[in-house]
């Protein structure tokens, strides 16, 4: 089975002690390539050292809403300069978080829409983070036009991912698909056209039902994909090839 965690934060400190490890076993349950997406300029380039180490980890580079107070204005000229040299294969994570408070909501929309005018220029896709701000990323989205890319771990309405899907992006789905109280977010999985959708783990975060509260790593990409095959009544093996060829088309990931 070949796999793609199309969100991965493989970069930070949590896997400093055994990140070789951790490749192995992705690679030992079928996960062979890697999207990483940055969190803020601070990172970027610790973030490019450990995926160029690892022909099978992809950088994506942005400005995550949640580090509001690392970002800076300077910080997107920078990214314009990244971007232009290639060896990225998304802007991201970057987006809105209308979840955690004390986040200014005019300075969260001005770094995600530059970030998206960056992305349409550079002619990559964005990885989105959308957090009780769907319907307001949905409308900047289709303000600046010309993108595509993914809301990962998205956790809206059916009719908020036709609002997507309508506009080319995918949504990604991770470790809270798995859970039985995740009642909306499994119906969509049950039902969504599976060529908008990507899987993902968000590690070392939203670790999967079966493992609560442990740090979460690629090689659990599976159990998600079990997860959505079972609420699909699909061969696993049919939604591992859909996933991954919906990966390589919006990354532009090697086959």
């Amino acid at each position: 089975m070949d796999l793609v965690d199309s969100h991965c934060h493989l970069d930070v400190a949590a896997f400093d002690g055994d990140r070789a490890d951790v490749l192995a076993r992705a690679r030992d349950a079928g996960v062979r390539r890697i999207v990483v997406p940055a969190i803020a300029a601070d990172s970027w380039d610790r973030l490019q050292a450990v995926c160029a180490a690892d022909a099978g980890l992809f950088p994506a580079l942005g400005l995550h809403p949640m580090f509001l107070d690392r970002h800076r204005p300077e910080h997107l000229d920078m990214l314009e300069r990244r971007l232009q040299r290639g060896n990225v294969v998304a802007v991201g994570e970057c987006g809105l978080d209308h979840f955690v408070p004390g986040l200014d909501p005019a300075s969260q929309l001005h770094y995600f829409t530059a970030q998206l005018e960056l992305a349409r220029q550079a002619r990559l896709p964005v990885i989105i983070h959308a957090r009780r701000a769907v319907d307001e990323v949905t409308a900047a989205i289709r303000r600046v036009g010309g993108l595509t890319g993914v809301v990962h771990s998205f956790s809206g309405s059916g009719q908020q991912a036709r609002a997507l899907w309508d506009l080319g992006f995918m949504v990604g789905l991770g470790g809270p698909v798995t859970f039985p109280r995740a009642q909306r977010l499994r119906r969509l999985a049950a039902s969504m056209p599976v060529e908008y959708l990507l899987l993902e783990t968000d590690a070392p975060d939203q670790p999967a039902c079966d493992h609560r509260g442990s740090r979460n790593e690629p090689g659990f990409l599976p159990t998600v994909l079990e997860a959505i095959a079972g609420l699909r009544g699909e061969d696993p093996g049919d939604i591992a090839a859909a996933t991954t060829a919906n990966a390589e088309r919006l990354f532009g990931l090697p086959a």
